[in-house]
């Protein structure tokens, strides 16, 4: 059975809180168990908590200072090249949203162009009163649409005529037509 999302805020009732600290910290030390075990590194954890005097630690004092002293034998650069602050890690969630964004966007903008084309297509006619912008972009969308049909039509072309050469035993003149008409084509772009 699937768990419902969770709402990650602050939990204001105190048994609740201290309930949900200690199921969580002991599944996430079954998880640090779990993935030192399966991938076969050193791990370790330390957790501080209001509760308890003494901070927890896993998998035990000196577990912890060896990972601890490997982590300070790097150098400085190697130490920070993957931690993300608070800042830092809203920073990169950010450009990430944003780059989907503007992913989203030209896709979106991609699709319009397509349809306005249909539009003109079925109707024969531009209809309505578009824009320099949207017809600068649709003449975009259809050069790119008649590159990829020039592309095909040059793959099966090459196609049509190997198959005639494998067939023929390799007489190449045919090749050597399809060579000069393709080199024609090329010019005219």
């Amino acid at each position: 059975m699937a768990r419902k999302k969770l709402n990650l805020t602050y939990i204001p009732n105190d048994s609740k809180r201290k309930t949900t600290l200690k199921k969580r910290k002991n599944g996430l030390m079954k998880k640090m168990n779990e993935i030192s075990t399966l991938c076969g590194i050193e791990t370790c954890a330390i957790i501080y908590s209001p509760n308890d005097p003494q901070p927890e630690v896993w998998p035990s004092d000196s577990g912890v200072q060896r990972v601890l002293s490997r982590f300070m034998e790097m150098p400085e650069v190697r130490q920070s090249r993957k931690m993300l602050n608070q800042e830092s890690f809203l920073r990169q969630m950010i450009t990430k949203g944003q780059q989907q964004l503007t992913r989203q966007r030209n896709e979106n903008r991609k699709k319009e162009m397509t349809n306005l084309m249909l539009q003109y297509l079925t109707a024969g006619k531009v209809v309505g009163n578009p824009s320099l912008v949207d017809l600068n972009d649709l003449s975009w969308l259809i050069d790119q649409n008649l590159n990829e049909i020039e592309k095909k039509i040059t793959m099966l072309q090459i196609q049509e005529v190997v198959i005639p050469v494998i067939e023929n035993e390799g007489h190449m003149n045919h090749v050597q037509g399809l060579e000069s008409n393709m080199d024609t084509k090329k010019k005219q772009h």
